[in-house]
């Protein structure tokens, strides 16, 4: 009676819409929910092994990323941090959560065959979306939205776009550093990324462009102005604020080495040193983002408390976890077919034409006699093409073609051609120009479009032609390339492709449309040649 009467008492003392479950159930629902996110894991792990390998190598072997190693562990806190406002919000397992992630395996197939790691990242980005919408709804999901949308910043960017702004920091530190040693006294010159001290030059390369605290700084920004609870102005100032600070202190940072190699030799623009430097960088701009924070607090009148609470609007109410929804059991389920699938697309091979290789390519074209030259090993490591051809053709009087082909039988993710708009203004050149021009074969009369860039570095200029063939196409664009190799990918099983790239120097007293005479006519001659090198 006594028990009977206990447990009569409990029930009724129970809020209305409270679920009340036996010990059993107790354990069994937590127990149930590890189990399925254990098996949730193995299954993405399986299914998106290739990605997650180039990420997890990104953040090891890239300095511009290694910050996303700490990404899951941030997120990981601040959704346990609000884990009393979720509850709060109420556990409303939703099927949007299917239909996210469905959405998102979509993108994987695609990322698959177009061999595209951004596409493959924002996949699993929303499949891990669709897994929480899935598991607790949209209200429960709301109060967690920016712990799942700062998981972005742990993926790498596009590298096409990442070498494009690459190119553009590197240019704006030079300026700016050559800038700092000319206002101390310090005679400086810039030649594109070349900064030339007199007996020594330093090269801005890749690597001092400043994305390595570009990234990083801006993740921890959101992260400051998450918590940072006032205006939204102040908020999108501190946000906007880290791409102006990383550019300013990596200029800085680089007029210091210019600084120091004038005083101490070039042993201090390598090594230690120079390491030292960018993490002495790095420790600055924290302290300023910091210190913009207490400023922008001052200012105005404040919209609430300094820093973000975590506790609920009001009492989560003491609830057993509920049984696994139907919407994540069909997550699962679909998840689990992805996995088997993956296999299929990760394992299949590319059909590879028969091709002849560069090595017999012909060195001497309507009058064109050609020298082959040897790239040098790091630009062939670099590079990962399976073919390349390197040579300087001259024809008679008119002045000297170098070209270039980099052939690639399979274009997988992270392997295809480096365009040359990003890696042109590597080695202190300058793009002074750019525009889309057309060449006509000679013999056929087909007419295909190709780049121009005009290039400049102190008194020498040289105009470059370049064009993609990929397959049976001959085109320009970068994207295009991509969207064409998803297509042929899927239809005809082929990635291959090459870039063609053809550079003339402006002679003494020579004009440019001397030059792009030069250059149109080796063009026209060239890309009929190369359909037994690059099959269709």
């Amino acid at each position: 009676m006594d028990s009977a009467a206990s447990s009569l008492a409990t029930v009724e003392s129970a809020e209305p819409g409270t679920e009340i479950r036996g010990r059993g159930d107790r354990r069994s629902g937590p127990a149930l929910y590890w189990g399925a996110g254990i098996l949730a894991v193995l299954l993405i792990g399986t299914a998106y092994a290739d990605s997650l390998a180039y990420l997890f190598q990104q953040w090891m072997e890239d300095d511009n990323y290694s910050h996303g190693f700490f990404i899951p562990v941030i997120v990981g806190l601040l959704v346990w941090w609000r884990r009393d406002r979720v509850a709060a919000a109420g556990i409303a397992p939703s099927w949007w959560g299917v239909t996210t992630v469905l959405a998102g395996l979509a993108l994987f197939v695609v990322g698959e065959l177009a061999t595209l790691y951004v596409i493959l990242h924002l996949s699993l980005w929303l499949v891990l979306v669709g897994l929480v919408l899935a598991a607790v709804g949209p209200r429960a999901s709301r109060e967690i939205a920016f712990p799942l949308g700062y998981l972005l910043t742990m993926f790498p960017l596009p590298q096409m776009l990442e070498q494009n702004l690459s190119s553009s920091l590197q240019l704006i530190s030079s300026a700016f550093g050559v800038g700092c040693l000319q206002l101390i006294g310090v005679t400086a010159f810039r030649e594109g990324n070349v900064i030339d001290l007199g007996p020594i030059q330093l090269q801005v390369v890749e690597a001092c462009s400043g994305l390595r605290y570009l990234f990083p700084l801006t993740s921890l920004a959101l992260l400051c102005a998450y918590l940072f609870q006032d205006r939204l102005w102040k908020r999108l100032v501190l946000v906007g604020s880290a791409v102006p600070l990383a550019i300013f202190l990596n200029g800085i940072r680089i007029g210091v080495i210019g600084v120091l190699v004038e005083w101490y030799g070039q042993g201090a623009a390598e090594g230690f040193m120079h390491a030292f430097e960018g993490w002495v960088m790095f420790v600055v701009s924290f302290a300023l983002l910091i210190g913009e924070m207490g400023l922008l607090a001052r200012i105005g009148p404040s919209a609430g408390p300094a820093f973000a609470s975590a506790a609920p609007a009001r009492p989560a109410p003491q609830r057993t976890a509920p049984a696994l929804s139907a919407a994540s059991v069909a997550c699962l389920v679909i998840l689990a077919g992805m996995a088997l699938f993956s296999f299929h697309l990760q394992g299949r091979e590319d059909a590879t034409p028969a091709r002849q290789t560069f090595l017999d390519f012909p060195m001497e074209i309507e009058g064109w006699r050609g020298t082959p030259l040897a790239m040098e090993p790091q630009y062939i490591e670099t590079l990962r093409f399976d073919d390349y051809l390197l040579a300087d053709y001259r024809g008679g009087a008119s002045g000297a073609v170098n070209l270039y082909v980099a052939y690639y039988r399979s274009q997988k993710k992270g392997q295809s051609a480096h365009s040359p708009k990003t890696c042109l203004p590597g080695g202190g050149w300058e793009m002074t120009s750019w525009s889309e021009t057309s060449v006509t074969e000679q013999g056929t009369g087909k007419v295909f479009p190709a780049n121009r860039v005009v290039i400049q570095k102190g008194d020498i200029r040289q105009v470059v032609l370049y064009w993609f063939k990929q397959r049976d196409h001959l085109v320009t664009d970068e994207y295009l390339v991509k969207a064409l190799l998803f297509w042929d990918s899927l239809t005809r099983g082929r990635s291959d492709g090459a870039l063609i790239r053809l550079t003339a120097p402006l002679l003494p007293g020579e004009d440019e449309t001397a030059v792009d005479r030069r250059l149109q006519q080796f063009a026209s001659l060239v890309q009929p040649a190369m359909s037994a090198y690059v099959p269709d």
